[in-house]
């Protein structure tokens, strides 16, 4: 059965790539675009399969106006991808409180925004799959990287609990974890901290900037494939919470899982011995 999309943060990246996955694979797709023209030319690109939508996932008025501009086009919104945000890099202390509700207001709050415009519609249809972009680093924190594990950690938290709530709905939910792959994320996505510390300069937090600095068109992960995995993933009915792209990503997930085991057993007895007798 042909799906439609609702996808966010279509200029570039896994965004761009899965519009153009779902509609190779005979699906319809509402791409959402910050910037007016981009919308234009994705929609006159596919004609009749394709939507391209102003949106800004910041502005909660611009939600709604996108949701009913699929609506009128499509009728439904059958998968739901929250794709849209940046990265962050630098020490916790070196950023400012504004720089840091800036990354959760768009790779957090958005996404809650849209998912709650767009539950009501799933549920009124007893299906639907919501499709939460988050990261390795959403599982695996890195120092460096705080403010954007933060903000994916959240995404992660908040979509677990999603599952279990829309379930009985018939909406199934997949947290997508990806490792380094060849978008723009390592270069014009990446926001550093407006501020740079001297203190840290030898400290893991120097060593992330120039992990950065280099892995731009060099990380493992081909995009296109993510992009032709997850919709796959999606056509043959994928149920599980989690889906982790790439050997980083997996190689990152399997060490924080050992890391959690070897501190629970560290642990176990003084867990216990608060209870009362």
């Amino acid at each position: 059965m042909n799906k439609v999309w609702f996808i966010t943060g279509a200029s570039s990246g896994f965004g761009a790539e899965l519009a153009k996955a779902a509609i190779d694979r005979g699906d319809q797709v509402v791409a959402t675009f910050r910037k007016a023209a981009q919308a234009s030319d994705f929609t006159i690109a596919h004609q009749g399969k394709g939507l391209g939508v102003l949106l800004d996932v910041t502005q909660p008025a611009q939600i709604e106006a996108a949701v009913q501009r699929a609506l009128q086009q499509f009728g439904r919104i059958d998968v739901l991808v929250n794709n849209a945000g940046y990265g962050t890099i630098g020490a916790v202390e070196e950023f400012s409180m504004q720089e840091v509700r800036d990354q959760f207001e768009t790779n957090f709050f958005g996404a809650v925004a849209l998912t709650k415009a767009v539950l009501p519609l799933m549920r009124e249809q007893k299906s639907g799959h919501i499709l939460a972009i988050s990261s390795a680093a959403g599982f695996k924190a890195t120092g460096g990287f705080g403010i954007y594990n933060a903000s994916k950690f959240a995404l992660e938290g908040f979509n677990e609990a999603l599952a279990q709530e829309v379930s009985p709905f018939g909406i199934k939910v997949t947290i997508v974890q990806p490792g380094p792959f060849r978008t723009q994320f390592a270069g014009s996505s990446v926001k550093l901290a407006g501020t740079r510390m001297d203190e840290y300069k030898t400290t893991p937090v120097a060593q992330m900037y120039h992990y950065i600095s280099r892995i731009d068109g060099r990380q493992e992960g081909d995009p296109v494939k993510g992009a032709h995995a997850i919709v796959d993933f999606v056509h043959g009915e994928g149920k599980t919470l989690r889906l982790p792209l790439g050997k980083h990503s997996l190689d990152a997930i399997k060490a924080k899982l050992r890391a959690v085991q070897a501190d629970l057993d560290a642990n176990e007895q003084v867990a216990l011995s608060v209870m009362y007798q």
